[in-house]
């Protein structure tokens, strides 16, 4: 019964991840109409940043964070989590062909690039000094990422290194240097 519980929450998490949020949430306080109150509408400059805020605030993710803002899943990511993001520095959405970024982000490729996106992320906090060789995670988009050590590193689908880690309040962000694409 508590198998099927948890199953369910994370099935879920795991929908509610991927799901395409174009449409805002509007509500109404004191009479004034705030659009687009979703969790990623909380301003808050006393605890930590949530993963999109963190990200934002790094000049070398904005690729990253302008294909989350076009793919809808701001409020995805900003929620509770835990998640587990590896994000693709500028430098190394440069190393894909020419082309392809802005493929991605016209609104005719949403789905793609939520399953681009969805490839990176990991429902739950999995800290780098727990993973292992020949470990698998199952990604938000349903397909699953192998990692191999090297030199005693990750290594993530035999190419993406993390070149950085920070804690986010929703999880955890692992900068690296190449772009996870599915198969």
């Amino acid at each position: 019964m508590k198998k099927s519980i948890a199953l369910g929450l994370l099935a879920f998490a795991v929908i509610s991840c991927v799901k395409n949020e174009s449409a805002a949430t509007k509500t109404e306080i004191s009479g004034s109409e705030i659009t687009g109150a979703g969790q990623d509408a909380v301003k808050d400059d006393v605890s930590s940043p949530n993963i999109v805020q963190l990200a934002a605030g790094n000049p070398d993710l904005s690729t990253l964070v302008t294909a989350v803002k076009a793919a809808g899943l701001t409020t995805s990511l900003s929620n509770a989590g835990p998640f587990t993001v590896f994000a693709p520095l500028n430098s190394a959405f440069d190393k894909l062909p020419a082309g392809t970024v802005e493929g991605l982000l016209k609104p005719e490729q949403a789905d793609d690039l939520s399953d681009v996106l969805g490839y990176h992320t990991y429902v739950g906090v999995i800290k780098e000094e727990y993973m292992s060789d020949g470990q698998t995670l199952g990604m938000v988009n349903g397909k699953s990422i192998k990692i191999t050590m090297v030199d005693g590193k990750p290594v993530i689908n035999g190419k993406a290194r993390i070149v950085g880690a920070v804690p986010a309040s929703n999880g955890i962000v692992y900068a690296v240097d190449e772009v996870l694409l599915p198969e």
